[in-house]
Protein backbone atom coordinates (compact mmCIF):
# COMPACT_ATOMS: atom_id res chain seq x y z
CA UNK A 1 0.00 0.00 0.00
CA UNK A 2 1.62 3.31 -0.79
CA UNK A 3 0.75 6.50 0.84
CA UNK A 4 -1.25 8.70 -1.48
CA UNK A 5 -4.48 10.88 -0.44
CA UNK A 6 -7.71 9.05 -0.85
CA UNK A 7 -9.38 9.55 -4.53
CA UNK A 8 -5.94 9.53 -6.27
CA UNK A 9 -3.48 7.47 -7.23
CA UNK A 10 -0.40 7.86 -8.99
CA UNK A 11 0.42 6.49 -12.33
CA UNK A 12 3.60 4.44 -13.52
CA UNK A 13 5.48 7.63 -14.77
CA UNK A 14 4.74 9.69 -11.17
CA UNK A 15 1.95 12.00 -12.69
CA UNK A 16 -1.10 12.29 -10.17
CA UNK A 17 -4.49 11.49 -11.61
CA UNK A 18 -8.24 12.13 -9.85
CA UNK A 19 -10.28 9.12 -9.78
CA UNK A 20 -13.84 9.41 -12.05
CA UNK A 21 -16.96 10.21 -10.05
CA UNK A 22 -20.14 9.24 -10.81
CA UNK A 23 -22.41 12.23 -11.65
CA UNK A 24 -26.47 12.31 -12.40
CA UNK A 25 -26.37 13.26 -15.83
CA UNK A 26 -29.82 15.10 -15.44
CA UNK A 27 -28.53 17.20 -13.05
CA UNK A 28 -25.52 18.18 -14.40
CA UNK A 29 -27.85 19.20 -17.71
CA UNK A 30 -29.90 21.11 -15.13
CA UNK A 31 -27.17 22.89 -14.06
CA UNK A 32 -25.12 23.31 -17.05
CA UNK A 33 -28.06 24.15 -19.66
CA UNK A 34 -31.26 25.07 -17.55
CA UNK A 35 -34.27 23.33 -19.05
CA UNK A 36 -36.40 26.22 -21.18
CA UNK A 37 -39.84 28.66 -19.43
CA UNK A 38 -42.86 27.00 -21.17
CA UNK A 39 -46.52 27.85 -20.52
CA UNK A 40 -48.86 24.55 -18.48
CA UNK A 41 -51.67 23.16 -20.35
CA UNK A 42 -54.01 24.91 -18.71
CA UNK A 43 -52.23 28.05 -19.28
CA UNK A 44 -51.97 27.40 -22.75
CA UNK A 45 -55.75 26.14 -22.87
CA UNK A 46 -56.67 29.61 -21.37
CA UNK A 47 -54.48 31.46 -24.05
CA UNK A 48 -56.05 29.71 -26.87
CA UNK A 49 -59.75 30.72 -26.14
CA UNK A 50 -58.42 34.19 -26.26
CA UNK A 51 -56.93 33.82 -29.36
CA UNK A 52 -60.13 31.72 -30.80
CA UNK A 53 -62.21 34.18 -30.03
CA UNK A 54 -60.35 37.40 -31.34
CA UNK A 55 -59.54 35.40 -34.49
CA UNK A 56 -63.20 34.66 -35.30
CA UNK A 57 -63.57 38.91 -34.39
CA UNK A 58 -61.27 39.28 -37.03
CA UNK A 59 -58.66 40.49 -34.95
CA UNK A 60 -55.77 38.44 -34.75
CA UNK A 61 -54.59 36.35 -37.37
CA UNK A 62 -51.28 34.48 -36.51
CA UNK A 63 -49.15 33.56 -33.37
CA UNK A 64 -46.08 32.83 -32.33
CA UNK A 65 -44.88 30.48 -29.25
CA UNK A 66 -41.27 31.53 -28.00
CA UNK A 67 -39.85 29.16 -24.87
CA UNK A 68 -36.68 30.59 -23.61
CA UNK A 69 -34.68 30.40 -20.47
CA UNK A 70 -35.83 33.28 -18.39
CA UNK A 71 -39.55 33.70 -19.71
CA UNK A 72 -42.10 31.83 -22.41
CA UNK A 73 -43.91 33.84 -24.89
CA UNK A 74 -47.24 33.99 -26.77
CA UNK A 75 -47.29 36.53 -29.12
CA UNK A 76 -50.28 37.39 -31.50
CA UNK A 77 -50.22 39.08 -34.87
CA UNK A 78 -52.88 41.00 -37.04
CA UNK A 79 -50.76 39.71 -40.06
CA UNK A 80 -48.25 37.14 -40.83
CA UNK A 81 -44.41 38.96 -40.53
CA UNK A 82 -45.59 42.17 -39.11
CA UNK A 83 -44.08 42.74 -35.51
CA UNK A 84 -46.41 41.37 -32.66
CA UNK A 85 -49.98 43.38 -31.27
CA UNK A 86 -49.38 41.60 -28.35
CA UNK A 87 -47.41 39.63 -26.25
CA UNK A 88 -48.39 37.26 -23.50
CA UNK A 89 -45.15 36.71 -20.90
CA UNK A 90 -44.91 34.33 -18.39
CA UNK A 91 -41.55 35.53 -16.48
CA UNK A 92 -41.61 32.77 -13.38
CA UNK A 93 -38.31 35.17 -11.71
CA UNK A 94 -41.33 37.92 -10.90
CA UNK A 95 -44.04 35.22 -9.35
CA UNK A 96 -43.24 36.25 -5.96
CA UNK A 97 -42.93 40.32 -7.28
CA UNK A 98 -45.67 41.77 -9.35
CA UNK A 99 -46.46 37.80 -10.74
CA UNK A 100 -45.50 35.59 -13.60
CA UNK A 101 -48.20 36.70 -15.97
CA UNK A 102 -48.04 39.98 -18.37
CA UNK A 103 -49.72 41.51 -21.34
CA UNK A 104 -47.42 43.75 -22.86
CA UNK A 105 -48.15 45.61 -26.39
CA UNK A 106 -46.65 46.34 -29.20
CA UNK A 107 -45.23 49.34 -28.14
CA UNK A 108 -43.42 47.66 -25.20
CA UNK A 109 -45.83 49.10 -22.47
CA UNK A 110 -47.02 46.15 -19.80
CA UNK A 111 -50.88 46.70 -20.17
CA UNK A 112 -51.62 43.81 -17.06
CA UNK A 113 -49.14 42.41 -15.31
CA UNK A 114 -50.31 39.85 -11.90
CA UNK A 115 -50.03 36.02 -10.59
CA UNK A 116 -53.22 35.00 -11.71
CA UNK A 117 -53.39 34.33 -15.66
CA UNK A 118 -56.91 34.45 -16.42
CA UNK A 119 -57.00 37.29 -14.44
CA UNK A 120 -54.36 39.29 -16.88
CA UNK A 121 -56.10 37.80 -19.86
CA UNK A 122 -59.17 39.89 -18.92
CA UNK A 123 -57.27 43.33 -20.51
CA UNK A 124 -59.10 41.66 -23.55
CA UNK A 125 -62.34 42.16 -22.69
CA UNK A 126 -62.18 45.89 -22.92
CA UNK A 127 -62.38 45.53 -26.38
CA UNK A 128 -58.71 46.32 -27.18
CA UNK A 129 -58.64 47.09 -31.44
CA UNK A 130 -55.51 47.13 -33.55
CA UNK A 131 -55.54 50.54 -34.92
CA UNK A 132 -54.00 50.07 -38.81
Amino acid sequence: MTDQPEGQRQDTDGADQRLASVVDLGTYRQAVDPLPVTFHRRELDAILWIYGRMVGEGEWRDYAIDHLRDKAVFSVFKRSGEYPLYRIEKNPKLAAKQGAFSVVGADGRILKRGHDLKAVLKVFDKGLKAID
